[in-house]
């Protein structure tokens, strides 16, 4: 037996303890090889970390701009008939203070981002009298409230299923790579294993079975925080023109995603995906450089089902995303539990698996995100508007550009401290570019802000922006 072999017989043996707990757990046995494959790789002492060695910058022009996509409506009409849009719908938002699906949240006019998008399907359908289907992957934290709240939205269903539930990996001790356990509460000793688990979640789910077998081609995939992910038919027809197999959505990099997951392209050529756990850290400055790597991963996806078909029976059902090696503890809320090791996956990573993926640069409307309460107060106040096809979109009224807000974390980072501070309303926004909050500020009703603001308050009590106030000048409560 040889060196290596001895080394993996090794790590087999501390493997066995993980397969015996998810088998225990109902885990079929291609989500544990799967999670076997990226153990093996943590054992063996690969971080998952991809250096500006291994990758080159891709450059303005280096890929389509939907912008300037002509005469393809009419192919995307064709191709509708045969999409399925696919909703990432396993968030709890628990980094917002939530415990239950962040899609629950109300953003505009009393709807939910359930609301929302189940509107945006129905109205698109009867506008183009195609009956395409919608699809949410839950996780186990989900699936329950979101059947709930889809329940009055009878006519959304089209025969298939309307959900299907992603895995879960077991969270590995930093110190001995065994599993973590914790038993006042077993729930934290388990993790989600990123949205690259929608692969083998539509496999052994029978969900890509279904779709292909219904004759759907074509699945729209993005997060259910973004509001601005819509079927859009002139990038439907190119993505099916092309007949690529895999597609991302990436934009222009700003400030505000110096931090988030980059596009950049392999020695070999091939396009892939960075996220900012897989840099290592003595490049993190070069990372968030947005003129150098300048395209944003919206993690929104166009997939072919046909080529993800072949792609995993070629496979065995596992294909083999970059691992991303996330260091947490047990609890995140609680620093002082043991550490553990989250290994996960990105679902845009696929794109260096596919042979002929492609890339395409998508406007800024097409990424509204909610990821934190700053990013919902955007959505909730006037500078967004809800159109009678239920698409969030900037208010027309609004010369400002894209608003940008910047909350003091200590008092606005969880949803029920942010409703405690606007409790009758968010402020007339549609005139400011920018604010800050800094401290603990209360607003009243009915306020304007207008151009850039800072509001400051020094003081350890809350202070009170009364109702009715015009803010066309910095604050400082001294």
């Amino acid at each position: 037996m040889n060196k290596h072999s001895q080394v993996d017989t090794k790590i087999e043996d501390r493997f066995r303890p993980f397969a015996e707990k998810m088998e225990k757990n109902g885990l079929l046995p291609v989500v544990i090889d799967t999670f076997r494959y990226y153990y093996t790789l943590l054992a063996r002492g690969e971080t998952g970390l991809i250096s500006k060695a291994d990758i080159d910058p891709v450059r303005e022009n280096e890929i389509p701009d939907a912008e300037s996509l002509t005469g393809l409506e009419e192919a995307g009409r064709v191709a509708l008939e045969r999409l399925v849009v696919i909703k990432l719908n396993g968030g709890l938002g628990t980094s917002m203070g939530l415990s239950r699906a962040k899609s629950l949240l109300e953003v505009k006019g009393g709807l939910t981002f359930l609301d929302v998008i189940a509107r945006q399907i129905l109205t698109h359908r009867e506008k183009r009298r195609v009956n395409f289907p919608v699809v949410f992957m839950n996780s186990f934290s989900t699936e329950v409230d979101t059947l709930e709240a889809l329940r009055p939205y009878e006519g959304l269903s089209t025969g298939l299923p309307l959900t299907f539930v992603q895995h879960r990996f077991p969270k590995v001790l930093q110190e001995g790579l065994a599993p973590a356990a914790w038993p006042s509460d077993p729930e934290m000793e388990w993790n989600p294993p990123g949205h690259g688990d929608i692969y083998t979640a539509l496999v052994t789910s029978g969900m890509l079975k279904q779709l292909i077998d219904a004759g759907i081609r074509y699945a729209f995939v993005s997060n259910s925080d973004n509001l601005g992910a819509v079927v859009d038919e002139s990038i439907l027809g190119f993505f099916a023109e092309k007949d690529f197999p895999f597609m991302m959505e990436v934009t222009d990099r700003t400030e505000a995603d110096s931090k988030g997951g980059h596009l950049a392209r392999l020695k070999n050529g091939r396009l892939t995906l960075r996220e900012i756990a897989q840099c290592p850290e003595d490049e993190l400055d070069a990372f968030q450089d947005v003129r150098l790597y300048r395209y944003f991963n919206t993690n929104t996806i166009w997939i072919n089902l046909l080529a993800l078909e072949r792609l995993l029976e070629v496979h065995h059902n596992i294909i083999h995303l970059p691992m991303i090696r996330n260091p947490k503890t047990v609890d995140p809320k609680n620093d002082s539990t043991p550490k553990v090791y989250q290994i996960e996956t990105a679902m845009g990573s696929a794109v260096s698996t596919f042979d002929g993926a492609s890339a395409i640069r998508v406007p800024r409307t097409r990424f509204a995100p909610v990821k934190k309460c700053h990013d919902l107060l955007a959505l909730w106040s006037d500078s967004y508007v809800l159109t009678d096809d239920y698409l969030v979109i900037q208010n027309p009224e609004r010369k400002a550009g894209t608003l940008i807000l910047k909350l003091d974390g200590r008092y606005y980072k969880k949803i029920d401290q942010l409703r405690a501070r606007f409790p009758r309303g968010t402020p007339s926004l549609v005139e400011c570019k920018s604010l800050e909050v800094k401290g603990d500020v209360l607003f009243g009703q009915n306020v304007v802000v207008r151009g850039k603001i800072v509001i400051s308050n020094h003081f350890k009590n809350q202070v009170t922006i009364p109702d009715g106030s015009l803010i066309e000048k910095d604050l400082a409560f001294t």
